[in-house]
């Protein structure tokens, strides 16, 4: 912890010395290139090993720069951003480590998805060494501290991501309460992280591990939580895992009154239901334009312009995507509600043209 402070204090003594000295160039522009990862403009990291989890999963292991805060809570997720033919490409992942992991790095455990180029690209070509860019810790779906005596995770797929984060945390505190984990995925080898739960398991008398696989075996539902977890309705609830999955656990929560007791971690969103009209969606004044029905976000008009447009986790979580509106009426795919306030921001990742439509970017 000194070192790093003292690092922090050279690196602002150099960029005041060097303001003068470097004119019209920042020192930043300086600094990377002697360390990359030396940048007060934007957060960076250093992609420091790629770890195959499964054949179609990996956990990247990164090294963040100067201004990163380690006091994240288990469960929160980042944004990442890579270079790919001369475009940032940015997506959320959830934190699969714990905080203030001992050698300084942190981790996220990324599936590839069939129709993810990104993700694609993040467990297969992503080399150790590359540089990306970062984003701040963010989400809800987090461990409380101190923890609750009972816990239940319903988790699917690569829904246990985030819930990682908690149980490795809580068994580097040695202090594991009363938890109970029901995971699905389709079959063992496509099972995230299933060694370690289960030596978890061995090494924890606290902790029940209870193993579905959909291949041999029907969907873990909700109804079969009493014979899953005989005291589910006690106990303080995560789920995370496919849409259905979570809307059953959702419905079923409410229907018993418990759903105050039930924290949910989405990471797709169904955004179908749209119904606007459409238009013309033009990208800064006399900027590109092009005509979309009512049902293409605008994040996507802009891709299909061939506007450089940010964003991470394209759900409406983490407003990376937010720009000013200039002019028309848009609709957010998720409440059905219109807005047409001038300079107002919008997520452009869940909202489509109402009208014409103009953004400042």
């Amino acid at each position: 912890m000194a070192k790093a402070i003292e690092t922090s204090g050279l690196l602002r003594r150099v960029r005041a010395a060097g303001k003068v000295l470097t004119t019209p160039l920042a020192p930043d522009d300086y600094l990377k290139l002697i360390n990359p990862l030396w940048s007060a403009r934007e957060l960076r990291g250093r992609v420091e090993r790629v770890e195959s989890v499964t054949d179609r999963a990996a956990t990247l292991h990164i090294r963040p720069g100067w201004g990163w805060s380690f006091n994240y809570q288990p469960g929160q997720y980042i944004g990442i951003g890579v270079e790919m033919e001369g475009r940032f490409h940015w997506r959320s992942y959830s934190l699969s480590s714990a905080p203030v992991e001992s050698n300084g790095t942190v981790a996220i455990t990324v599936k590839a998805m069939p129709e993810g180029f990104l993700s694609e690209h993040l467990v297969a070509g992503l080399e150790p060494g590359t540089i990306v860019r970062l984003d701040a810790p963010r989400g809800e779906f987090v461990l409380p501290d101190p923890p609750p005596e009972r816990m239940l995770f319903v988790v699917g797929g690569s829904g246990i991501t985030p819930v990682m984060s908690m149980l490795r945390t809580l068994d580097r505190r040695e202090t594991v309460p009363d938890v109970v984990l029901a995971y699905s995925s389709t079959n063992e080898d496509d099972m995230l992280f299933v060694e370690e739960l289960r030596a978890y398991a061995e090494k924890h008398e606290t902790f029940t591990f209870y193993e579905r696989f959909t291949d041999d075996e029907d969907i873990l539902t909700p109804d079969q939580l009493d014979d899953v977890c005989p005291d589910w309705k006690q106990r303080e609830t995560w789920a995370c895992g496919p849409a259905p999955m979570l809307d059953a656990v959702v419905e079923h929560y409410e229907k018993h009154g418990l759903d105050e007791h039930l924290h949910v971690e989405r990471f797709s969103l169904d955004l179908s239901g749209g119904d606007a009209e459409g238009g013309t969606v033009t990208f800064g004044e006399g900027g590109p334009s092009i005509e979309v029905d009512g049902a293409t976000t605008l994040l996507e008009a802009g891709e299909k312009a061939g506007v450089s447009m940010l964003f991470g986790c394209r759900m409406g979580i983490c407003h990376t995507c937010d720009v000013p509106l200039a002019a028309g009426r848009i609709k957010d795919l998720r409440s059905g509600e219109e807005h047409d306030s001038p300079g107002e921001y919008v997520q452009t990742c869940i909202t489509v043209a109402a009208t014409d439509v103009t953004l400042t970017v």
